[in-house]
């Protein structure tokens, strides 16, 4: 059986404070569990969130939860997964029982740590201890770490020869948003689409929308420095609501004439939740949430823009089941039926993490390598 591994960790001790390089102890995994060398993790603006309190943890915890990374050691009874395989843990895990599981039309498993914020293993136990404190997982996955311990249910294996300074995008920012268009929206060929924000989810939506053959993809954001990319990525249009006098949703009416087919909203604010439903077409418009909802917030409408026909839908983790989807994704990178390396702005070695989400802040899409 596998010992207690001593290893680097970015611990955050508590909110708006920055992380902590700290040596911390990483448990043997129990059974049904995984202890993962983690070799690449993304920068996610949902881990920023949990630093600012918009998505609320528990602390002191060890974020990230979009990595790849090579298994170290297995507990009893895991039988998918040996050392020395590839893999990339899943922060929407897939079971294979519950009700979402079970249901060809579902993929957020119950066995998800997203909305009950507990951060804990199944268990209920930790495997982190630093400085005698047990320190809390996020979402099942806590990547900014050398090693990290998942449930079986929470990782998928990958092709052996994949990048994984690449792939582990596939972990969370790339599949999210391609998979909004494609699973979650089912965008068509000849539509219209509107994505709100242009960070790597972002980004990843103009992706899905353009495979899917959208003939016009508008990109909305007030930082016109990421139009370049957008249009590299398959936007026919961009648009800065700080440019006009109006609403951003009348802009989008007037410019397609009736509203868009489908639109996104991948910035996790309220209000552009709501101008994204506005700015849909009125009877058939299908809009997507895909960014992070901020705690605590809630959302005034017209029913009126629903009463017309309209559908507003969440999707989490693009609407992928995660553990049947993710080797394929993976399979589908290594075809180049879609490229990662325009969403990666920049790498970083890991201990520089501080550094990386100040330049998220500012725009930018980090790795951090081991």
């Amino acid at each position: 059986p596998s010992a207690v591994i001593k290893c680097k960790a970015a611990v955050m001790w508590e909110a708006n404070k920055p992380f902590s390089i700290e040596e911390v102890e990483v448990a043997p995994p129990k059974a049904h569990e995984v202890r993962i060398k983690i070799v690449a993790t993304g920068i996610c603006r949902s881990d920023d969130h949990v630093i600012t309190g918009g998505l609320v943890m528990p602390f002191p915890i060890i974020l990230g939860h979009e990595a790849a990374g090579i298994v170290e050691s297995v507990g009893q009874g895991v039988t998918s997964i040996k050392p020395g395989d590839k893999v990339i843990p899943l922060f929407a895990p897939q079971c294979g029982e519950c009700n979402s599981c079970l249901n060809t039309k579902g993929n957020l498993c119950s066995k998800n740590d997203i909305g009950s914020g507990v951060g804990l293993m199944p268990d209920g136990t930790t495997r982190f201890t630093c400085k005698g404190k047990a320190i809390h997982h996020f979402i099942g996955t806590s990547t900014f770490t050398e090693y990290t311990v998942v449930h079986e249910s929470a990782v998928a294996k990958i092709d052996s020869a994949a990048p994984l300074e690449k792939v582990c995008l596939i972990g969370c920012g790339f599949s999210t948003g391609y998979g909004a268009a494609v699973q979650t929206a089912k965008v068509e060929p000849g539509s219209t689409c509107a994505i709100f924000g242009l960070g790597g989810v972002g980004l990843s939506v103009v992706m899905g929308c353009k495979a899917a053959g959208a003939s016009r993809i508008i990109a909305v954001d007030i930082n016109s420095d990421k139009f370049a990319k957008a249009k590299e990525l398959g936007a026919t249009d961009c648009v800065n609501p700080k440019d006009f006098k109006k609403p951003v949703h009348e802009v989008l009416i007037e410019m397609t004439g009736q509203g868009v087919d489908y639109s996104f909203e991948v910035i996790g604010c309220t209000e552009t939740m709501t101008a994204a439903l506005a700015c849909c077409q009125y009877n058939y418009g299908v809009s997507v949430i895909v960014g992070v909802p901020p705690a605590a917030q809630k959302i005034t409408f017209d029913p009126m823009l629903l009463f017309t026909g309209r559908t507003w839908k969440g999707s989490v983790f693009g609407g992928w089941k995660s553990k049947d989807s993710v080797p394929k994704l993976v399979a589908d990178y290594m075809k180049k039926k879609f490229v990662l390396e325009p969403l990666i702005t920049h790498t970083l070695p890991f201990t520089k993490i501080n550094e990386g989400f100040d330049l998220l802040r500012t725009g930018k899409r980090f790795v951090l390598r081991f």
